[in-house]
């Protein structure tokens, strides 16, 4: 029996409580607030639920052992877990003293519905013409920023993306707990490593993106910047290592350059602002902005812009070049929207019939048309 198969047995075993809602695709997120209150997330919506463990102890134990899995630790003196389970689906766990109610679990579950472009096209998520000029982009090795709130599918859409990246290049995927699973047949993946009681033995996403740059690769894909990887990341992409991609939490394009910026600076690299700015400037070249809708749960792509550098100001220029407008409801009462072309056109709107792949061009042509 694989050690894969021992621990997706054992982990079971641990969360029967909540088991029934791990098993309903219809749930997408867990979320234990101590042994007793059990809420869910269902079609993008909060309800409780009668579950519970039979005691803060059984709880604990389901902690541990997922932490066991994961290969970290997780104690009074480091409260803090974030893991995964055997499945992909995502843990945070925080523990007394630091949770002051009680030990909190809460679980996001690996999603089986949207994996693809065309799945997202399928859920009213994207529009065609969007999807192609996406597809289009990561070919032309376009550096590829996915900016969102908390649980708006940032990670879903990035794998979705990531599916145009040619077979035949050598990926490196860096995440702070492993998440992303590629099609392509070679790819690297590298997870950051907690430091345990002695501090010594971690590995951080900023050392794990140094070491990534020693491995020959064609792309690098960051599951999430959000520290000082972040200037390296950039500096990575503004010296050849271009076609990256990554998310960020943010609301907006400019917040997301903004947010990226900030991190830059969070680096033991001292360089002043305006050269970080200069630098999210030149390395970004897209932001697609997601958002998730409250009124039906539903995740869309809103935005998707163009970074154009910085103005006499010193601002960031973003230029939308799709965005979204909402339609009204379908016969089941989600929301239905539109990803529409916006009428203005990249500056690379040449790029494909330079690069070749001008005759992959149907549902985005009017994007790419010049004069």
């Amino acid at each position: 029996m694989s050690r894969h198969a021992i621990f997706e047995s054992s982990t079971r075993y641990f969360l029967a409580p909540i088991l029934a809602f791990i098993d309903d695709d219809a749930v997408t997120e867990i979320m234990v607030n101590g042994p007793s209150e059990v809420y869910v997330e269902r079609a993008g919506r909060l309800e409780k639920t009668s579950a519970q463990f039979n005691s803060e102890d059984a709880l604990r134990s389901a902690i541990h052992n997922i932490a066991q899995w994961v290969g970290r630790e997780i104690d009074e003196t480091r409260p803090v877990l974030d893991a995964r389970l055997p499945d992909g689906s995502r843990v945070h766990a925080i523990i007394p003293p630091s949770a002051r109610n009680g030990t909190c679990l809460t679980i996001r579950k690996f999603s089986r519905e949207a994996r693809s472009l065309d799945d997202l096209v399928r859920l009213n998520s994207l529009s065609e013409a969007a999807q192609e000029f996406l597809e289009i982009c990561v070919l032309l090795r376009k550096n590829i920023l996915i900016s969102g709130g908390t649980g708006t599918g940032k990670t879903v859409l990035l794998g979705a993306i990531t599916r145009a990246i040619p077979a035949e290049e050598r990926i490196v995927v860096i995440e702070d707990t492993s998440e992303l699973q590629l099609g392509q047949p070679h790819v690297v993946y590298l997870e950051a490593r907690h430091g345990g009681r002695d501090g010594q033995s971690g590995l951080t996403i900023r050392e794990l993106f140094s070491n990534s740059l020693r491995m020959r690769p064609d792309r690098i894909i960051v599951g999430e910047v959000r520290g000082g990887e972040a200037l390296d990341m950039i500096q990575s992409m503004l010296s050849g290592h271009s076609g990256s991609l990554t998310t960020i939490h943010a609301s907006s394009p400019r917040d997301a350059l903004l947010r990226l910026e900030t991190l830059s600076l969070m680096s033991d690299v001292e360089i002043p602002v305006h050269v970080a700015r200069m630098q999210v400037a030149a390395a970004i070249h897209l932001v697609v902005q997601i958002a998730r809708f409250q009124e039906d749960g539903s995740r869309k792509v809103t935005r998707i812009a163009e970074v154009r550098g910085l103005s006499e100001s010193g601002q960031y220029t973003v230029e939308d070049l799709f965005t979204s407008r909402l339609l009204g409801r379908d016969a089941e009462g989600r929301l239905r929207a539109e990803l529409a072309f916006s009428g203005r056109r990249p500056t690379f709107a040449d790029a494909p019939k330079q690069e070749g792949i001008a005759h992959r061009i149907r549902a985005s042509r009017e994007l790419w048309e010049t004069s």
